[in-house]
């Protein structure tokens, strides 16, 4: 069954190191008071302007093998194509922040406002990957409600466009999920509109099939490996 998930503003208020990391910034570093205002003027432009929400449903193994396969350009071998087929259960999701940001920051850039208009984009970039990982934890914990409890399993996301999981699988993805329910729909570029959105598959089960090496070719064109941190804060949990 379908699911919306609706957030609140300050589910998703982006925590300000992550923001200014994002911005190039080292966590820890003083930064002067313009840089703060910077922070504090886009956190407000955002709190005005989103609209966050989501939607997801479960999806099975067979099913969800179609919708990876997508377009048939996936990479031979990739982290998603091994970990599904042990999957205790899988969901789609796609979340958004809606239009409004994403407009406001393109007035923004037009008007050649760029201090605000950079802080502003990646303030909203940390907020759709916030309410991509609370969707991820209310699957889960929706899972325990229904007692999938193993002591040593493991809930993640993976989306398309990453480790090998070709950008065209959102096609396959959009039309198994119709998110245009919530207002989210596919460029010819598969890119999502508004583009201050995630989306990709949930995946639970036991704890070590989410380990995979970071040994794969795309590995090497990755820039941020966010991966490792995933890993490391799902066995911290």
């Amino acid at each position: 069954m379908t699911q919306i998930v609706e957030f609140t503003t300050s589910d998703i208020t982006p925590d300000r190191d992550a923001v200014l990391e994002h911005q190039g910034i080292p966590v820890g570093t003083v930064v002067k008071d313009h840089i703060e205002d910077l922070y504090n003027h886009a956190t407000e432009l955002l709190a005005k302007t989103v609209s966050p929400i989501g939607i997801l449903i479960e999806i099975s193994q067979s099913d969800f093998a179609a919708v990876y396969h997508g377009e048939g350009r996936n990479e031979d071998s990739t982290p998603v194509g091994d970990i599904f087929g042990q999957a205790d259960h899988l969901a789609l999701f796609v979340v958004t922040l809606g239009a409004r940001t994403c407009t406001e920051i393109t007035k923004r850039f037009d008007s050649n406002d760029y201090a605000i208009a950079s802080m502003l984009d990646a303030a909203a970039s940390i907020a759709a990957d916030q309410a991509a990982e609370l969707v991820e934890r209310r699957f889960e914990k929706d899972l325990r409600k229904r007692d999938w409890s193993p002591e040593s399993g493991g809930v993640l996301r993976y989306s398309p466009g990453y480790c090998g999981w070709h950008i065209s699988g959102q096609k396959k993805l959009f039309e198994f999920l119709d998110p245009g329910q919530i207002g989210v729909t596919l460029r010819d570029s598969f890119l999502m509109e508004p583009l201050k959105s995630v989306s990709g598959v949930i995946i639970a089960g036991p704890r070590e099939i989410h380990k995979f090496p970071i040994n794969f070719g795309f590995c090497k064109q990755c820039k941020t490996r966010s991966c490792r941190q995933r890993l490391r804060e799902l066995y911290a949990s």
